[in-house]
């Protein structure tokens, strides 16, 4: 029954696709070497005990005959490993492992010296200042803690606010956490711009959860100074939006920025146009376009501000993403006549599009213009157009543009290669 066992596990083992060999432990070895060492106690009878069984199973194993199928005839044991590549997240734990493996050590000679240079009754701000003249953050941290320690002193905002800004900027989120809990604690300490900085950094650590708890804390506290302002919301919109990988997970962030929005209006704060330029991309992000364009159009009549380059730049790109083109043309035209040039990702989804939706001399117009405005073009605009150019037959067209282009080395050798064999291809 063993050996059966012993056999299918083998069996199965062998027949992985990925293997990878590892040896067994040395089969000479017996009983005989453990009595030539000097092992007493406990130590000695654990090894006696665990060599038996490995004994006893180098015994089974010689006793029975497996035959594995493949080039492997020898009794050899396998193991499948993944090949498949690891994710973000594993990977950023991965990162924050060896970074915790790793601890940075105290130069307690640095922090001596930082110490001695302190006047006796020291005031938060003589902290602070000495805090923001050392480099090493570890030494802020410990200069930090030691003053708490001093008879008579006490930390206020400014102690406060540069120690975290210190630990933030040198990724110590852990150091900046047990400093933001004492922040937490003490009611009469901190002020909008502390806890702007403290959300700041914790958008930075990715510890969303515990921004937004530091917002709460903010808009219930009875310090007036401590209320959000516009700039904490600025921080929460632009940490929202730069996690939205997919339209879906973007469709989830909207939400939320869309409920900060609505409580921001709501307690009295007008939006700026970096508010409503968030608003804007955050729906096109997330596929809701007229959204978008609805907040467009009450930008100058309900809020009161104009909109900039960057409004147009989004709302171009998600036309152009849903494929309206004429849309996308008329905002073009709007914002070149207010004198905005548009960027490259505007410019580069518009060719494509047009292309895309047959315009072939539209899309090589604005082609032009984009180059003659100094914006780059990608690789994937340029194979766009000659495939749509090819698929509407115009191959003669479609030469003479990589023709041009390569004379105005407006693509390197490279491009312009993989562009005629496209060409080739379609032909």
């Amino acid at each position: 029954m063993a050996a059966s066992s012993i056999a299918s596990r083998s069996a199965f083992l062998g027949s992985s696709i990925f293997k990878s060999r590892f040896s067994l432990p040395n089969p000479n070895f017996t009983l005989s070497h453990l009595n030539h060492a000097r092992i007493h106690g406990s130590v000695s009878r654990f090894l006696s005990q665990e060599l038996k069984t490995h004994q006893r199973f180098l015994n089974t194993i010689a006793s029975t005959h497996i035959s594995c199928q493949g080039r492997y005839s020898c009794v050899s044991m396998y193991m499948s490993y993944s090949t498949t590549i690891p994710t973000r997240s594993l990977r950023r734990r991965i990162s924050k492992r060896k970074q915790f493996a790793t601890k940075p050590v105290l130069d307690e000679s640095k922090f001596q010296e930082t110490v001695t240079k302190l006047p006796p009754r020291f005031t938060p701000e003589e902290l602070a200042d000495a805090i923001t003249l050392e480099e090493d953050p570890l030494v802020c941290f410990h200069l930090f803690n030691w003053a708490s320690q001093q008879p008579r002193f006490k930390h206020e905002n400014c102690s406060y606010h540069i120690a975290i800004r210190k630990l933030g900027a040198a990724k110590m989120y852990k150091e900046m956490d047990d400093i933001v809990n004492q922040v937490l604690s003490v009611r009469h300490i901190g002020n909008e711009n502390l806890y702007n900085s403290i959300i700041f950094y914790f958008t930075k650590a990715g510890k969303l959860i515990r921004a937004v708890n530091i917002f709460r804390h903010m808009t219930t506290s009875k310090n007036l100074e401590c209320r959000p302002t516009i700039r904490t919301y600025h921080i929460l919109f632009k940490a929202l939006l730069s996690r939205g990988n997919n339209s879906y997970t973007s469709h989830m962030y909207m939400e939320t920025i869309r409920s900060l929005f609505r409580q921001m209006v709501d307690n009295g704060i007008e939006p700026d146009v970096f508010a409503l330029n968030c608003m804007v991309k955050g729906f096109v992000l997330s596929l809701h376009v007229n959204d978008a364009l609805r907040i467009f159009h009450q930008m100058s009549v309900v809020y009161n501000c104009k909109p900039n380059s960057f409004t147009y730049d989004y709302l171009i790109h998600g036309l152009c993403a849903q494929g309206r083109t004429i849309n996308a043309r008329e905002l073009l035209d709007e914002m070149k006549g207010k004198g905005f040039v548009p960027n490259a990702k505007s410019y580069n989804s518009l060719v494509n599009a047009l292309a895309l939706s047959g315009e072939i001399d539209d899309a090589v117009k604005c082609l032009w213009e984009m180059i003659e405005n100094g914006r780059l073009v990608d690789f994937i605009t340029h194979k766009t157009l000659v495939d749509e150019s090819c698929r509407s037959g115009k191959y003669d067209e479609a030469t003479r543009l990589l023709e041009m282009l390569r004379e105005k080395k407006i693509v390197d050798r490279d491009s312009y290669d993989k562009l005629v064999n496209v060409l080739h291809k379609d032909l």
